[in-house]
């Protein structure tokens, strides 16, 4: 599955490179626009974050994001800023799929346990944003990439175990807009490690052979933003290889 990526700035899409939020590219093209292309490229789903949400820690685009969920005709995932259920169940009931939780996810561990019972495994991806550490260990960032905690990847998967959580995305921040190729050795552990996990790709994206590579390791999901923008394929031929 390929979901096309939006990634939103003061209502405009933006893309930036390595999560840095000084290095950003705005792009023309309107938000509902770029998610209605998609459609009619053939896409079923639309992965859309937040970024001025992950950056202050409080959601600040629903209102557009409800309204792609509900124009596009595509099913949405969004996440970025989300701290509290009463905005998680607004963009849900607006008609976005599901949501994703990145930094409350490795800081609040049992708080994101409890919304995947509340509302249900389908409606919750766990988002896992990772700087590899001097110890060849990677470990999840969080507040919009800017502080990086000191558990591993392995260990905030372990504690997922048995707690129903069901899909999970996974971004290598340092590959994140470069267009060089996915970290596709972490992909590979992460399934051989937790084969129960529906494990969604993102960052590095840059050529229909990255693409290909990826779908190899036959993943739930696979983010493609900034190549996309930037022409380097079509959504069609990405669907399609």
């Amino acid at each position: 599955m390929i979901y096309p990526a939006i990634d939103l700035m003061d209502g405009g899409c933006v893309r930036l490179f390595k999560g840095d939020f000084n290095q950003r590219t705005n792009y023309e093209i309107s938000p509902l626009e770029v998610a209605r292309r998609c459609a009619q490229a053939g896409a079923e789903w639309m992965h859309i974050v937040d970024l001025d949400g992950a950056k202050h820690g409080k959601t600040e685009q629903a209102d557009l994001i409800i309204e792609i969920a509900k124009e596009s005709g595509l099913k949405v995932q969004t996440g970025g800023g989300l701290r509290e259920l009463a905005h998680i169940e607004r963009l849900l009931n607006g008609g976005v799929q599901r949501v994703v939780i990145g930094s409350l996810a490795v800081t609040h561990p049992q708080m994101v346990k409890f919304w995947i019972n509340e509302l249900g495994q389908d409606r919750i991806v766990v988002a896992l944003d990772v700087h590899k550490g001097e110890d060849g260990d990677y470990y999840p960032a969080t507040r919009g990439w800017t502080e990086t905690g000191a558990k591993t990847l392995n260990a905030v998967l372990d504690d997922y175990m048995g707690s129903g959580l069901k899909t999970v995305l996974i971004t290598d921040i340092e590959r994140d807009g470069v267009l060089k190729g996915a970290n596709v050795d972490l992909y590979k552990q992460i399934t051989a490690d937790y084969p129960t996990l529906q494990l969604i790709t993102s960052g590095g994206v840059g050529t229909l052979a990255h693409v290909k590579r990826l779908k190899k390791l036959k993943p739930h999901g696979i983010i493609i933003g900034k190549a996309l923008y930037e022409d380097k394929f079509t959504l069609e031929e990405a669907l399609a290889c």
